[in-house]
């Protein structure tokens, strides 16, 4: 029985994908949270002056927050975990599927074990425009945009048309830049905070999918 070949190449670049992205974010996270420096001060001036133009908008607020509470990240990793059975079910492959839900899963745990690391507190708003709790660095909710715009892109493109290959990822990076500018717009987050949780978000998916299609490549799977 012949043996199957490790996928080296694959692996290297979904490691390489990984480095790429961790090593200037993890850099990010230790100058955040020493709290010193350009990108510190930049952070803080960038709240202020965020907070200060919800705070003049009321309907902006209003809609702010209504998207703050739509968009949980449970809802967010729930809503892919949705399309992955979606594709389990009505497109017949399992293995997509599962990759798909694993890696949310996985994300889900990252961003919780990133921001206990880095622990970084939560800006400190004057009139605070919202009261969220835990800690700052990354985003959980950029990052869970990002990370699930990311693998339901990757997942669902084998069955995309030639448009739909254009309106699908817009889509994801549109409603990730949404989330992210909530919640600096609210003052739950600096925007270094969400900057590194769609870095990294969209990295922890990247990396799975180039990992997956190494193992699954060998197999001859009519999957792309």
């Amino acid at each position: 029985m012949r043996r199957a070949r490790m996928p080296w190449p694959a692996l290297l670049r979904a490691g390489g994908l990984a480095l790429a992205v961790g090593l200037p974010v993890a850099a990010l996270a230790y100058v955040v949270r020493s709290d010193v420096g350009p990108i510190v001060r930049w952070d803080r001036h960038a709240i202020v002056e965020a907070t200060d133009f919800t705070r003049a908008h009321a309907g902006l607020r209003d809609a702010l927050v209504t998207w703050q509470q739509a968009f949980q990240p449970t809802w967010v990793y729930l809503g892919g975990s949705l399309v992955c059975l979606w594709v389990w079910r009505r497109q017949h492959k399992p293995g997509r599927a599962l990759w798909g839900f694993g890696t949310l899963m996985a994300a889900w745990l990252i961003a919780n074990l990133a921001k206990e690391l880095v622990r970084r507190a939560r800006p400190v708003v004057e009139d605070a425009l919202v009261h969220a709790g835990g800690t700052s660095f990354p985003s959980g909710h950029a990052f869970a945009a990002a990370a699930t715009g990311t693998a339901v892109t990757l997942l669902l493109w084998p069955s995309l048309g030639p448009r739909a290959r254009v309106a699908v990822p817009a889509v994801a990076a549109a409603l990730t830049l949404a989330q992210s500018a909530d919640r600096v717009l609210l003052g739950a987050h600096y925007p270094s905070d969400v900057v590194g949780g769609m870095l990294l978000g969209a990295a922890v998916s990247g990396a799975s999918y180039l990992g997956y299609r190494g193992w699954t490549a060998p197999r001859n799977e009519p999957e792309a």
